[in-house]
C-alpha cells in the first residue's frame, strides 16, 4: 500500500497502462472496426407479401463491427424467400424480416390452380362497399347500376354468389393488416374477388361501364359457403353446356354457288 502511495510509482503504473492500451488494445479495437464483411442488401423497394427475386438484392462489403448477429450474408439465403414487412432501397436483411412461407394476408395468391382466377373491382363509394364491413371469405352477390347509355340496373345471374378473397385499402394493404395495424387504418378502396374466365369478363366490363355494389349474402363457416359457390358453379356448366348444343345444333351454312346465269357477264356497251 506505500507502494501505492508514492507518485512516482503511480505514474510509471499509468505510464504503462496506457502504452498498454494505445500498442495493444487500441489496434485491436481499430482491426476490428476496419474488418469487412460481406452482406445481403435490398437494391429496390419490396412490399410486405413479395417475394424476393434476384434482381432486388446484391452482396456489398461493409464494416463488420456491430453488424447485428443475424443479418444475412449470402444470396440463397434470401432469394424465394416473402417479405414479413416493407423493405426499402439500401435496408440490410435480417433472417426475421423473411418468411419461407406466404403470408397468411397474400396466401390466396398462392392457392390459383388455373380453374380460377383473382380480379379486384373498385368500390366507388362507401355503400358499395358495404360501408367497409365486407372480409375475405365472405360471399356476395354483384348489382350493378347506371350501366351502359340507359343507365340500367342489372343483377348478372353469373354473379349470383361469388367469394370475396381480400378487401384493401388505396395503400395496398388488405384489411386483416389493417385491423391490426391503426396506423395503417383506411377505408376499403377494392375488393378481390375469386372468379372463373366468364365472371371475369363480365366483372370487367361492368367495372368499366356501371358501378358495382356487393351485397353480402352469407358469413360463416368455409363449408356453408362452399354450398352458395356450388351453385354458383352448376349455373355457369349449365351456361356452358346450353352453349356447346346451340353450336352444334346449328346447321352448317355453304356459299351457294351462283347458277349459269349469274355467272354471265354482261359486257358493257
Amino acid at each position: 500500500m506505500n507502494i501505492l502511495k508514492n507518485r512516482t510509482v503511480l505514474g510509471l503504473i499509468c505510464i504503462v497502462l496506457s502504452l498498454i492500451i494505445c500498442f495493444g488494445l487500441t489496434p485491436l479495437f481499430n482491426g476490428a472496426v476496419k474488418a469487412q464483411t460481406e452482406i445481403v442488401r435490398i437494391t429496390k423497394d419490396v412490399k410486405q407479401g413479395d417475394v424476393i427475386t434476384a434482381d432486388m438484392v446484391s452482396i456489398v462489403k461493409v464494416g463488420g463491427y456491430n453488424l447485428p448477429d443475424n443479418v444475412l450474408k449470402e444470396k440463397e439465403n434470401v432469394i424465394g424467400k416473402y417479405a414479413k414487412y416493407d423493405l426499402q432501397n439500401g435496408d440490410y436483411v435480417l433472417s426475421g424480416k423473411l418468411s419461407d412461407t406466404p403470408l397468411t394476408e397474400f396466401a390466396y395468391l398462392h392457392e390459383l390452380d388455373g380453374t380460377h382466377q383473382a380480379i379486384s373491382i373498385t368500390i366507388k363509394s362507401f355503400a358499395a362497399g358495404l360501408s367497409g364491413k365486407l372480409e375475405a371469405g365472405d360471399i356476395v352477390s354483384l348489382i350493378a347500376s347506371d350501366v351502359g347509355d340507359f343507365r340500367e340496373t342489372v343483377a348478372p345471374p353469373e354473379l349470383q354468389y361469388v367469394k370475396v378473397i381480400a378487401v384493401t385499402n388505396g395503400k395496398g394493404y388488405d384489411k386483416e393488416y389493417t385491423d391490426s395495424n391503426a396506423d395503417e387504418k383506411e377505408l376499403p378502396s377494392s375488393i378481390t374477388l375469386l372468379v372463373v374466365p366468364v365472371q371475369a369478363r363480365l366483372l370487367t366490363e361492368l367495372e368499366s361501364t356501371g358501378r358495382i355494389h356487393c351485397t353480402l349474402v352469407y358469413r360463416g363457416t368455409e363449408e356453408n359457403g362452399d354450398k352458395f359457390l356450388k351453385i354458383q358453379e352448376d349455373y355457369l356448366e349449365s351456361l356452358t353446356a346450353e352453349s356447346e348444343s346451340e353450336t352444334e345444333s346449328e346447321p352448317e351454312v355453304t356459299p351457294e354457288t351462283p347458277s349459269a346465269e349469274e355467272q354471265e357477264v354482261t359486257p358493257d356497251e
